[in-house]
Order: structure tokens, then C-alpha cells, then sequence
């Protein structure tokens, strides 16, 4: 017999919240009774209260202080309307039974009739007012009386809740304890039961199901789970060989991946790539022959880079194709892999390759960027279908490739305008110091002609001096521009190459010089570094030419922004209104070296008083590329 459909959650909820409310309600009931009997307990103190306040009055009287006797009647009938109308703050109130209540009103009589007497000229005597005190304080004996017997009914009651919450107490343990056996400890011992028996091995194991709640939602999934477990263990075999198969395919496909990208990194000819990778994705993909072309940035011509496995008389043909002329060249904007029937029977162009007995043709177009850089052909002589997985291999292939191709392109490019870079460098270098100085022994070399001419001695003897002067400098700008280009640098620490620097300097011109170097910050990037070498070997150039220094000084300040200064105690000049003659050359050139790495030049100098060439990195150029 099937049991409630209520979930074991509405079950359990149900029990508690039936003993909850038995218990709230018991709770109630005897907070109820206990502000009952601390009620009660201040309307017995208060009560007493008033005997002791009877007393007081009744030997006030004799001494006739009216304000004294007025004072005590009015505390005393405070007292008596608080007892009849209660404080629910302290708590105070007269119990509700009829006793008590005629009890009071008894007492509130007698205060009537004895306030009368006490209040009229003239009050009674001293033996008089203490009889009839005492028989006052009767009527409040009585109503204390009265009030002590109700409260002790409430504490017999309370004593009978206490003993009912006992009860209650045990009866929701047991209750709760057969619950729990019903509703949760049964279920769970019929499932662990199960569980043992599948754990033994005994797939045939089920639970009965006896109920819509959880443990019946759990007994009806074990069942269903025996069920899977049993199916799957009777075809476990053949699912794990297939499984084996499936990985092992997938291991193959990422082995061919990972060997592709390592080839493709480390070939560094368009023919050595183009070879070793047809080699590689004929076998990857299992064809007869693997073929690979390149086309042109128009898209019109393919050239047949390399092959593996095509008859020699077959690759003679295809060595360069016009687009559209062969299926292997077609040219299509978003063209995606092709497999290509070689028909028996068909003109369809393809007929090269069916006398060399291939059946079908696979085409893979090399796409970087949206762009067609070539296409991969396979060959097989057989019919052949591709799966999703041995296409996306193949696509995958295709775009290493592509991506290496386009990489030793932009290598080359990078390679050729580094050369022109050069010798855009050199030819700057030479035209700013030595051309002017064989310009300037040319014009020279006219004046002396003209001098020989008239016999001009002296003119004569001046032009040679001049001649000699030039060529001294023209020697020492080509040693200079030698020291120059076999500048190297220290990938650690600057100041090592600029002390080499300063070596040479004083060598060539007998200067003293000074090196400091403040500060502390990471290395800078050799390019950085070879460039502000050029602009102090540049600055120190314009000082040995024009400078007429008897010191100099080098000033490095590392971090957070380089700073280079170069500082003389020569002659210097007025930069503001300075002609642009062979020293602004030279500032021009510094400038240039500057602009490449990021950094400013500034120069200042006044006749008289030196010159100083501050050289200023950005931040970002002192933090590692």
C-alpha cells in the first residue's frame, strides 16, 4: 500500500509544526499564569502597604497636624486606586475572581466611612481611631486573604502545565524519534541495503519504491541508475575500445599539430617550409601525394613550391598555374576545403590527374587574414570522405602554414629595412662630416690653383696650411664615425660604455673628464642604449671641434626618467641667433638619434660660459621591453 504522496520535507513540517504550536501554546499559558502570580504578588505587597499606611494615619490623629494627616491620606488612597486599577509595568493588578474583587470593594467601604470619621472637627481619640484602625486593617487582612488564596490556585495550575510540558516534551521525542525511524531511517536502510548488494557486484538489485517523497524520488533514481549500470556494464568492452580509438585518433591529430607548429618555427626558407611540410601533412592526412603553391598578392598565379609523391611529369605541368585553369588553383574569395572526384568519364580539366591514377583530389586553401597566400592539394588514388574532425585538422594545418609563410615574408621585409635603415645612417653620417670636408678641401684645393697661377706665395703657404688643417679633421671625423659603428653596449650597466667612451675622448684630445652617475633604476634596452652612447659621442664630437673646453663632464641620473647631460667650460655660443653652421649639424644629428627612442634634446649655452646638452628618456623607456 502505497503511502501519502506528501514529500518527506511537508512530512517532518507537518510533526514539527504540530508539536510547535503544542509547545507555544503550553509556553504561553504558563507565561500567562506567571504574570498572573507576579501580579497578584504586587497587589499582596501593596495591600500590606495599606495596613502600614492605616497605622500610620491612626497615630497622626492624636497630634492633630492636619497638612501631616492630609499628606498620609492622600498616599493612602493613591495606594488603593493603583491596587483597583493596576500597573502592568511593575506587573501589578487584583486578581479577576470574585472573591478578591468583593474583598476590595469591602476595603474601599471602609476607607469611605473611616475617612469620614478621621476627616471630621473634631477626630475621634487616640483609643477610638486605633479601634477602628483595627478594624480596618480586618477588611484589608481579608482581602490580602482572598488574593493569596487565588494566587495559590494559579500556582497549583502552573505546577500542572510544568508537569504537562513534561509530558509533551517526551511525548515529541517520541514522536519525532518514530518519524524519523518512518520517514528517513527505513528508506535509508532499504538503499544502503541496495548499495551493498551493487557493490558486490549484483547489478540486478532494485529498491521498492513506497512513496512520492524524496527517499521515494532517490529509491526510484537508484533503480533507474542499476538499470544504466547494468546496460553499460554488458556493453563496457566494446564502449571502451571505442573510446580507445577515439583518444588514440585525437593523440595522432594533436601529435601531427604540435609536430607541424615545431617545423614550421624552426624552418627558415620559404623552400625548406614549404618541402618538409608537404612531407609532413601527406602522412598526417594519409595521401598518395601532398602538393603546395603559392600565389601571387593578386590572386592570378600559383606557383608550385614544393611536392611529395607526385610523378615528376605531373608536377613539370603544374609547376605554375593561372587561376580557374585547374581545380587546384581556384581563386574563390571565401573558398573552404574542397574534395575534388576525379571522374572516368568527365572533361572537367582534371584529366593530368587521372592518368596518373589518382581518383580524388582534396583542396585546402592557405587563407591569412581573409587574404589567399596558397593552397595545400592532396592526391589519393582512391575514393576518399573526410569527417568534420579530419577537415578541421587539415584547416588547421593549412593556417600554420600560412601563418609561417607570411612570417618569413615580413622577416625578409623586416631584414631589408633594417639594410636600408643602415645605410640611410651611414650615408647621413657621411654626408654630414666627411662630404663637408672634402667639399671644403675641394674649394681649397681651387684656391690653390688660382694661387700657383699668379705666383702668390704667401696665398700659397695659407691655402696648404688650410689644406692640412682639413685634412686632419677629415682623418679624425673618419676615426670618429669608426668609433662610431663599433660602439657596443653593456646590457647591465651604461656606465661601463660611457667610461670606454670618455677613454677615447681624453686619448684623442688630451681633456680631462669626469663621470657621475646618481640614482638607481632597471638597465635600458640595448636600441636604447647604443643611441644615447651615439648622442654623447655626438656632443662630445661638437666639444673637441668647436668647444675650445679645458674639462668636461658626463652626468647620468637613473630613474625614474634618465637624464644625460653633457657639460664643457669652452667658449660656448649664442644658440638664439647661431647661423646654421656645421655645429647645428651636429645638433640636428643628436636630435634625429633622440626622436628613435622617444627622448628630447636640450642644449644651453651662452658666449663665455659653456655649453650643456641634456638628453631626457621617458619613463617608460627605462622599464624592460
Amino acid at each position: 500500500m502505497r503511502r501519502s504522496p506528501w514529500p518527506l520535507t511537508a512530512k517532518l513540517g507537518a510533526i514539527g509544526g504540530v508539536l510547535l504550536l503544542m509547545a507555544l501554546a503550553s509556553i504561553g499559558l504558563t507565561l500567562w499564569v506567571t504574570w498572573q502570580l507576579e501580579g497578584g504578588a504586587a497587589a499582596v505587597n501593596e495591600a500590606g502597604r495599606m495596613r502600614m499606611q492605616t497605622w500610620r494615619l491612626a497615630q497622626t490623629l492624636p497630634s492633630g497636624d492636619a497638612a501631616r494627616l492630609a499628606s498620609h491620606v492622600t498616599a493612602f488612597e493613591l495606594t488603593l486606586s493603583q491596587l483597583q486599577a493596576g500597573d502592568p509595568e511593575r506587573p501589578l493588578f487584583l486578581p479577576r475572581d470574585e472573591r478578591s474583587r468583593q474583598a476590595l470593594a469591602d476595603v474601599r467601604q471602609g476607607w469611605t466611612r473611616l475617612k469620614a470619621a478621621w476627616t471630621a472637627t473634631p477626630p475621634p481619640g487616640a483609643e477610638a481611631a486605633a479601634s477602628q484602625a483595627e478594624a480596618f486593617v480586618a477588611r484589608i487582612d481579608a482581602l490580602v486573604s482572598a488574593i493569596e488564596n487565588q494566587l495559590a490556585r494559579w500556582t497549583t495550575l502552573l505546577n500542572a502545565f510544568q508537569f504537562l510540558l513534561m509530558a509533551l516534551a517526551l511525548a515529541s521525542a517520541v514522536a519525532l524519534l518514530y518519524s524519523a525511524y518512518l520517514f528517513v531511517f527505513n528508506p535509508l536502510a532499504r538503499l544502503q541495503a541496495g548499495l551493498a548488494r551493487v557493490r558486490g557486484g549484483d547489478l540486478s538489485a532494485r529498491v521498492d519504491v513506497d512513496g512520492d517523497d524524496e527517499f521515494g524520488a532517490l529509491s526510484d533514481g537508484f533503480n533507474r541508475m542499476a538499470e544504466t549500470l547494468q546496460g553499460l556494464y554488458q556493453g563496457l568492452e566494446e564502449r571502451v575500445r571505442e573510446k580507445t580509438l577515439g583518444l588514440e585518433t585525437e593523440r595522432a591529430r594533436l601529435a601531427a599539430l604540435y609536430e607541424a607548429a615545431a617545423f614550421v618555427a624552426s624552418a627558415t626558407t620559404l623552400e625548406t617550409l614549404a618541402q618538409g611540410f608537404a612531407r609532413q601533412v601527406r602522412r598526417v592526412a594519409r595521401a598518395d601525394a601532398a602538393a603546395v603553391r603559392w600565389c601571387d598578392e593578386a590572386g592570378q598565379r600559383y606557383l608550385l613550391l614544393a611536392h611529395d609523391g607526385l610523378p615528376a611529369d605531373l608536377a613539370e605541368g603544374e609547376h605554375c598555374l593561372a587561376a580557374g585553369d585547374c581545380h587546384c588553383a581556384q581563386a574563390a574569395p571565401h573558398a573552404g576545403l574542397r574534395i575534388i572526384p576525379i571522374a572516368a568519364d568527365a572533361e572537367d580539366g582534371l584529366g593530368h590527374c587521372r592518368r596518373a591514377g589518382f581518383e580524388t583530389v582534396v583542396g585546402v586553401p592557405l587563407r591569412l587574414h581573409e587574404r589567399q597566400v596558397g593552397e595545400l592539394s592532396f592526391f589519393y588514388r582512391r575514393t576518399v570522405t573526410l569527417g568534420d574532425d579530419d577537415r578541421s585538422l587539415l584547416e588547421t594545418l593549412a593556417s600554420h602554414l600560412a601563418g609561417a609563410m607570411e612570417g618569413l615574408r615580413s622577416g625578409a621585409l623586416e631584414r631589408e629595412a633594417a639594410v636600408a635603415e643602415e645605410r640611410g645612417l651611414l650615408a647621413r653620417e657621411l654626408h654630414d662630416s666627411i662630404a663637408q670636408s672634402l667639399a671644403f678641401l675641394k674649394i681649397q684645393a681651387g684656391l690653390l690653383r688660382d694661387a700657383l697661377k699668379r705666383a702668390d706665395a704667401p696665398r700659397v703657404e695659407r691655402t696648404l696650411s688650410e689644406l692640412d688643417a682639413g685634412i686632419r679633421e677629415s682623418l679624425a671625423d673618419v676615426r670618429e664615425l669608426l668609433l662610431h659603428f663599433r660602439t657596443r653596449t653593456n646590457r647591465e650597466d651604461i656606465a661601463l660604455a660611457l667610461r670606454t667612451t670618455l677613454t677615447k675622448f681624453e686619448h684623442q684630445t688630451g681633456l680631462p673628464t669626469h663621470l657621475s652617475v646618481s640614482g638607481h633604476a632597471l638597465p635600458l634596452d640595448a636600441d636604447v642604449q647604443v643611441q644615447v652612447l651615439h648622442v654623447v659621442q655626438e656632443a662630445l664630437s661638437n666639444v673637441r671641434k668647436h668647444a675650445q673646453a679645458r674639462e668636461v663632464w658626463v652626468e647620468v641620473q637613473q630613474g625614474p626618467a634618465w637624464r644625460v647631460a653633457v657639460r664643457d667650460d669652452g667658449c660656448g655660443f649664442a644658440a638664439a641667433g647661431a647661423a646654421a653652421d656645421e655645429t647645428h649639424v651636429g645638433l640636428r644629428i643628436m636630435r634625429e638619434r633622440a626622436a628613435r627612442i622617444g627622448a628630447a634634446v636640450d642644449v644651453a649655452s651662452r658666449p663665455g660660459d659653456g655649453t650643456r646638452v641634456v638628453l631626457t628618456l621617458p619613463v617608460r623607456q627605462a622599464e624592460p621591453a
